[in-house]
């Protein structure tokens, strides 16, 4: 048995793709599978600001795709929104502030359908939690995951929005955030009825630390897919194949 480590790199298949947008743009991107079987749910990952860094290859996306195909059955789609780039290529176009982006949001959603992948879930962190509570509320879409929501972008009017179409939220907020603490997040998200709001003893804004990683991808799995959890969070070690 080996330990999962942060840059452990669990069996998947694994491919590069690309999708374009409404308004012609090609965004770069990786679709990671369980590597002998089909997905029971699908992670449409969205990534923090790219004008501060973040990219498809920030780490607690990376790590998603990393491990949760083969530790939680679900596929993960990675991409790099207009104008981010990152080793896996640059996607066309220029930064959006948040609303052209909406474009590379339906650009994902409608390619994950296409795929006919199930069970489609918004995993947005940061900047990426904005775009999946503005744009993301589409009928292909299961609920959405929130890491570390700032809600400056996104307005209660937003929220009244994801209220209003029934689909559920869950936000993970660090107790030490940078924008948005969880007493205040609770207040925020209190008009969204199927909202709920778990505070994470310690963390900060960027998820630094391999525990704080183990605590959101447990919690990613128990929204999404909990059937895979055999015990109390996933496991720490992996046994390699002969």
């Amino acid at each position: 048995m080996n330990q999962i480590r942060a840059a452990t790199i669990l069996p998947a298949r694994r491919t590069p793709i690309t999708m374009t947008t409404a308004d012609g743009l090609t965004l770069v991107g990786e679709l990671a599978l369980p590597a002998d079987r089909g997905p029971a749910a699908t992670l449409l990952c969205l990534h923090p600001l790219p004008t501060h860094g973040g990219m498809m290859d920030s780490h607690v996306i990376r790590k998603a795709s990393y491990r949760l195909p083969a530790l939680a059955d679900l596929a993960v789609l990675r991409f790099n929104t207009r104008g981010t780039q990152s080793d896996h290529g640059k996607s066309q176009g220029e930064f959006g502030a948040g609303e052209t982006e909406k474009h590379d949001v339906e650009a994902v959603v409608a390619y994950a359908a296409a795929q006919r992948l199930p069970r489609l879930w918004l995993l947005g962190w940061s900047f990426g939690t904005e775009l999946a509570l503005k744009w993301g509320a589409l009928p292909e879409v299961e609920g959405a995951i929130l890491l570390s929501p700032p809600l400056r972008r996104a307005t209660d009017a937003d929220l009244d929005a994801w209220a209003a179409s029934g689909k559920p939220l869950t936000a993970l907020v660090p107790e030490f955030d940078d924008y948005l603490r969880p007493d205040e997040a609770r207040q925020r998200f209190a008009r969204v009825p199927k909202a709920d709001v778990i505070g994470v003893e310690g963390a900060k804004h960027l998820w630094v630390g391999e525990n704080y990683v183990r605590i959101v991808l447990n919690e990613v799995v128990r929204v999404v897919n909990p059937a895979a959890l055999t015990g109390p969070a996933l496991p720490t070690q992996w046994e390699d194949q002969p």
